[in-house]
């Protein structure tokens, strides 16, 4: 059973601890030779937590003996993006100048669960301050490679994450999304991946004592990756709550009223009609039949609401937050990193006060329109990123490649800045890539997500653990 340990689910892994039919520091201990195995390929784990991990570990395997209770992760080890802080562990964002910056606190949540729960394994690899591109490539620690094909990006921002779970480095990973940065990886990766609305979890994004603007506040949640769905469930229902460090986390239930009937899924295969892949839209399309063979009341609709709309608002509205600071995080970037973020901003110029003013009432007026369309239908079924996974750094290549990326996650990034949910799923594997999509809700309502995911996953099945195809490991 022990050469398994990293195979089995985070649920399945927490239960064999709390039954002591393995200790937490064998759980451990098993994934930290599969690191060893794996990570010098992929380099998505940048920062091993070895002593850490083994120290809680020991620590829930005393409490089990003592016969306390365990809580329902207990022992399960999880990745961490190097921008969330972990006590007495650099948070280095991925740049040089970061290298010696050490967290004086765990990030709300996770690492700082008072009841023994999951264990953090290492910090995963992002792109260098989480502004240099979709590609999870550092200036500090270099290119995190997709195990399932070395010419295609695992996307990000959270890549680390998404390649540490899919590979079996992890059970779980914490990462986080302000405009698909958890879903589009675990789509390219073959995992699961959750965007909570905002508010759902409590997190802390500062750098210094100072809070960012609105967007950074707003736009950004974090949310877990597993391999599957059942995972992901159990991961949102200990990250969920409130912390005094965070006012913006909201003590809303984790599980809302059933639905009366069967739950209404409106399907958009081609959000504002730029072109979808044909892959992206059969794994839409088998998704669609995936629901309505478990009871869902599936229907086309013409589109989402006010989608190119959103998408100039939310470019206006960063840039402008951007544009203050941008002289100095430019320099933080390290070589060519600054140039997604410096496209970006000749293409949408910052916003004046007045503008900014409007931008924000309009933020708000598309958000009525979104709960009001989903008021009619509770959830959405559409694709994570309209392409299958393309080439790293794609993004940073050039203006023409920029834009094809940025339309290609223009669902991801809409439904960010309306704030509500969405589940990205994998639906199979087509020409040795994973597809997927993913399942949009109501604000808080991301067990009507999670469920609609569940019943894609029952009928299409569980695409990882994956080990790193031949061609990665010659390299």
């Amino acid at each position: 059973m022990q050469d398994a340990l990293w195979k089995m689910p985070a649920t399945a892994q927490a239960e064999a601890v709390r039954r002591g039919d393995v200790s937490a520091v064998e759980l451990i201990d098993s994934h930290l030779e599969r690191i060893a195995e794996v990570n010098p390929q992929m380099n998505a784990v940048t920062q091993l937590l070895a002593e850490r991990a083994r120290a809680a570990a020991g620590q829930t395997d005393r409490r089990r003996a003592a016969g306390e209770a365990l809580g329902p992760l207990a022992g399960v080890p999880f990745t961490v993006k190097e921008s969330t802080a972990v006590e007495g562990v650099p948070t280095t964002f991925g740049t040089e100048r970061f290298r010696d910056l050490v967290a004086s606190a765990d990030a709300p949540r996770w690492p700082g669960c008072a009841q023994p729960g999951p264990s953090p394994i290492g910090h995963s690899n992002i792109p260098t301050l989480i502004l240099a591109g979709m590609h999870t490539r550092s200036e500090l620690f270099g290119d995190t490679v997709n195990p399932w094909d070395p010419g295609r990006t695992p996307g990000g921002t959270s890549g680390g994450d998404g390649v540490a779970v899919a590979t079996g480095m992890a059970a779980l990973g914490l990462g986080n999304d302000s405009g698909g940065s958890v879903r589009i990886p675990a789509q390219f990766c073959g995992v699961a991946g959750l965007k909570p609305t905002t508010g759902r979890f409590p997190a802390d994004h500062r750098v210094g004592p100072d809070d960012p603007g609105p967007a950074s506040q707003m736009l950004v949640t974090d949310g877990p990756l597993a391999r599957s769905v059942g995972d992901l469930r159990v991961a949102f229902e200990v990250l969920a709550g409130t912390d005094p460090r965070d006012p913006r986390a909201l003590p809303v239930p984790a599980y809302g009223e059933p639905l009366p009937g069967p739950v209404k899924v409106a399907v958009v295969s081609d959000p504002g009609g730029h072109g979808v892949h044909p892959t992206v839209r059969r794994a839409v399309e088998t998704a669609a039949e995936a629901l309505r063979d478990a009871g869902y009341d599936v229907r086309e609709v013409e589109d989402v609401p006010r989608l190119d709309e959103a998408l100039e608002a939310y470019g206006r509205i960063t840039v402008t937050e951007f544009a203050a600071t941008w002289p100095v995080v430019r320099k933080l970037l390290g070589a060519g990193g600054e140039r997604y973020i410096e496209m970006m901003m000749e293409q949408t110029p910052p916003a004046g006060a007045d503008e900014f003013m409007k931008l924000m009432g309009t933020w708000m007026n598309i958000r009525r329109s979104w709960a009001e369309f989903l008021d009619e239908y509770p959830l959405l079924l559409g694709p994570v990123f309209t392409e299958p996974p393309v080439e790293p750094g794609l993004e940073s290549r050039d203006r023409a490649g920029r834009d094809r990326v940025g339309s290609a996650m223009r669902l991801c990034t809409v439904t960010s800045f309306v704030g509500v949910p969405g589940v990205a799923v994998p639906t199979g594997v087509v020409d040795g890539l994973p597809s997927g999509v993913q399942v949009v809700g109501r604000a808080f309502r991301e067990d009507l997500c999670l469920g609609a995911a569940q019943a894609i996953e029952d009928r299409l099945g569980v695409l990882t653990p994956v080990d790193p195809r031949a061609e990665v490991r010659a390299d």
